[in-house]
């Protein structure tokens, strides 16, 4: 099924005239992405006698699959443990291992490749459809969602949620349906989170995480381009980072920044993001390690130019920025270079300090730490324990990861076991 084709005789504007028997539903899913599409079909794989039905505010559903991975949708990640794989989510770590145990990425591959399309994975760990389209992901979902019989609503914009006596009544700005369950997925959106007050959960305050950080450091500067294995480390908050930096116009990025900026999203906003961080770069060695090793450099290489003989982990034109913020000559040799020299040398090398004044958001793929609080949550089957035959899938909890298509998982998980206890 092609993008053109998801206006099917089951895919209605909410402006559309509908008949009775469109209003009441066995699942109604508030939110047109990854994991509201996911728990309708694999409900309907499950119990094809149900109703299911999907209500989407926007002319488009399943949006941020379509542009995830650069146009790729990075679906999973090639983690198949889920004591490591909890470890790249800031927030819900300790909530997501049970479900990973159930149905986590080598379950989401099995899942996807029954129905035809099958992942590969990248170096770094990423798994993408072999198609390198995030459009085949998308027929996929459609094929066994819409196709299969579930209804979709879209342009329809959910105005409240209320219950009556045996069902939840959810009222658009001109209809109303009905449904024994409900699933909400609306993702990081602050009118649903204030729908979702009323019903008297209690909504984390969201702030942005997965960013960049902005500083004019004159170290960095005219050095965009470089990426380096590094060490980050804030030391007023503890958090600490391994991993590649990109050096930018703006300040720094790379997979450390970004880590660095998910586990620590809800402190940074407190510091209004102006923070000194400390960078090692030569990320596992200490300031003793270094001085040991520049000690080496001048016993093994006395007439070489310091300038000529950069650690292998650094470009030549970073390190000559290096030397000159430790006052060293780059032009004289290692015997030449004295203890106090290389003493500030070593210091540069494992503890700059580079102060940060702000933040920029990471390509298209913005996340929000924040929802709702976990606790209120039976991750047994993402129900309300507030609520009964209340769900929530996806990125509406205040559950959220590092790149590398774990948010995905969490979409896929949470669809995926709303659907099993729904199916029984």
């Amino acid at each position: 099924m092609s993008g053109e084709n998801h206006k099917s005789p089951t895919t209605l504007k909410a402006t559309d005239k509908i008949r009775e028997s469109d209003t009441f539903f066995d699942l109604l899913i508030i939110g047109g992405g990854a994991a509201g599409f996911f728990a309708a079909a694999h409900l309907k794989h499950l119990s094809p006698q149900k109703s299911v039905c999907i209500l989407e505010k926007q002319k488009d559903v399943l949006s941020k699959v379509k542009i995830s991975g650069g146009g790729r949708c990075n679906v999973t990640h090639a983690c198949f443990d889920p004591k490591k794989l909890v470890g790249f989510y800031p927030r819900g770590h300790k909530e997501l291992l049970g479900p990973f145990y159930k149905f986590g990425p080598r379950q989401t591959i099995d899942w996807f490749e029954k129905r035809g399309v099958l992942l590969k994975t990248e170096a770094d760990g990423r798994m993408f459809p072999i198609s390198n389209k995030s459009q085949s992901i998308i027929d996929c979902l459609m094929r066994h969602s819409i196709g299969k019989g579930v209804r979709l609503f879209t342009s329809c914009n959910v105005q409240s949620v209320s219950r009556e006596d045996t069902h939840w009544l959810v009222k658009t700005h001109d209809n109303s349906y009905g449904a024994k369950n409900l699933m909400i997925a609306t993702g990081s959106s602050p009118k649903s989170w204030a729908m979702i007050e009323t019903l008297g959960h209690t909504i984390e305050p969201p702030v942005p995480s997965l960013f960049t950080f902005n500083t004019t450091d004159a170290l960095l500067q005219d050095m965009a381009g470089i990426s380096i294995d590094v060490r980050l480390q804030i030391k007023k908050s503890n958090l600490d980072s391994f991993g590649p930096l990109l050096i930018t116009h703006w300040g720094l990025s790379g997979p450390a920044v970004l880590k660095l900026s998910a586990f620590g999203a809800r402190w940074m906003a407190n510091e209004q993001y102006k923070f000194e961080l400390t960078i090692n770069w030569l990320q596992t060695q200490n300031t003793e390690d270094a001085l040991a090793y520049l000690n080496r450099m001048k016993a093994q290489h006395p007439k070489q130019f310091v300038a000529n003989t950069a650690p292998e982990t650094i470009p030549k034109r970073f390190w000559a920025k290096l030397l000159q913020k430790s006052e060293v000559e780059g032009q004289q040799t290692w015997a030449a270079t004295d203890k106090k020299s290389l003493r500030r040398l070593a210091e540069t090398l494992t503890q700059t300090k580079v102060a940060i004044d702000g933040k920029s958001t990471f390509k298209e793929e913005f996340v929000t730490a924040g929802g709702v609080q976990l606790k209120e949550i039976d991750f047994k089957n993402y129900s309300s324990k507030l609520h009964p035959h209340v769900f929530f899938g996806g990125e509406v909890l205040n559950i959220d990861a590092v790149t590398g298509g774990f948010n995905f998982q969490n979409a896929w998980t949470s669809g995926f076991l709303i659907a099993e206890h729904l199916a029984v």
